[in-house]
């Protein structure tokens, strides 16, 4: 083959290759057009993780959003919103993020393993790449599974926390001649920050907005998916639907919330001392023996025992 035909070949191949380029160029840019800009004037910021790697999810999240539901009553999106990400991400987001710290774990390792590949050990097989993938993609995936159920038990033990101190205030402000508004507005005004308070606010802003007071309370318990919050609303519901004085009312749950946080208290003392056993047995007493035994083990080295 003349040199000239070589030089051609090559010059078709190079055409063919750019313009099959600028085809999948083309068809990546119409495909990120035909994605719709999501207002987040009125929602929250997502959370640092997704904040970092947000365009990609964005665009990965919209072909998601016909495979992933995105139904209020389906699992994960109650899980968002008892987990407070209600208005900061829906369930196609929170996925498609999930997809992309897998990739971004899976090239993480297999960089790591390439860079201890050019040390003393040598060079990895191509297997052992794909298995150092697949674990770090399993491992950023599963990340965020136990970072949403940390953050829902974090939230629950604040709520769990905080609910008897906004129950006696409110109750207070109740039996000093307030209504129930009146008092959930001083519970915000002078309640501790957080989840509570802030669901409270909620309420408050539902109501102004025209919502029914028992709807904006069932709205809550729903939310928050807390049996003690559900219990309170349905004791505060049942009050005002048989006009029954809601002083007493409050005061008992107030009471039955501050015995259970009690409960909860011992329970968790009681609990200490099995939870440390293991780490006695299996760090504390191989130490204190050592340090135990050594000075008797090395008398007897010495004296050819």
């Amino acid at each position: 083959m003349s040199q000239s035909t070589v030089t051609l070949v090559v010059t078709l191949l190079a055409v063919l290759f750019g313009a099959a380029a600028g085809l999948f160029i083309m068809q990546i840019s119409r495909a990120v057009a035909e994605i719709p800009p999501e207002d987040r004037r009125y929602k929250d910021p997502p959370p640092l993780g997704f904040r970092l790697l947000w365009w990609p999810i964005q665009w990965c999240s919209y072909p998601l959003a016909r495979i992933v539901s995105q139904e209020a009553t389906d699992r994960l999106p109650i899980r968002l919103r008892k987990a407070g990400l209600e208005f900061g991400l829906n369930a196609p987001q929170f996925v498609a993020g999930r997809l992309m710290w897998g990739l971004v774990a899976a090239g993480v390792a297999v960089g790591v393993l390439k860079l201890l590949g050019q040390g003393p050990a040598g060079d990895f097989g191509a297997e052992r790449y794909w298995q150092v993938g697949i674990v770090g993609a399993l491992c950023g995936w599963g990340y965020f599974h136990i970072w949403l159920k940390d953050r829902i038990a974090l939230r629950r033990r604040e709520l769990q926390k905080t609910l008897p101190f906004m129950l006696d205030l409110i109750t207070l402000c109740v039996e000093a001649g307030l209504n129930l508004q009146g008092a959930f507005n001083q519970a915000v005004e002078k309640g501790p920050h957080g989840i509570l308070r802030d669901e409270i606010q909620r309420v408050l802003r539902d109501v102004r907005n025209g919502k029914a007071r028992a709807e904006a309370l069932r709205g809550m318990s729903e939310r928050l998916q807390e049996a003690s919050v559900t219990t309170f609303v349905t004791a505060m519901v049942q009050a005002e639907r048989v006009g029954m004085n809601l002083g007493p009312a409050l005061r008992a749950q107030a009471d039955q919330r501050r015995s259970e946080r009690f409960l909860r208290a011992e329970k968790l003392a009681m609990e200490a001392p099995v939870k440390l056993l293991f780490p006695l047995i299996a760090f504390i007493f191989p130490c204190t023996f050592i340090v135990l035994f050594f000075p008797i083990a090395v008398q007897f080295m010495s004296m050819g025992l």
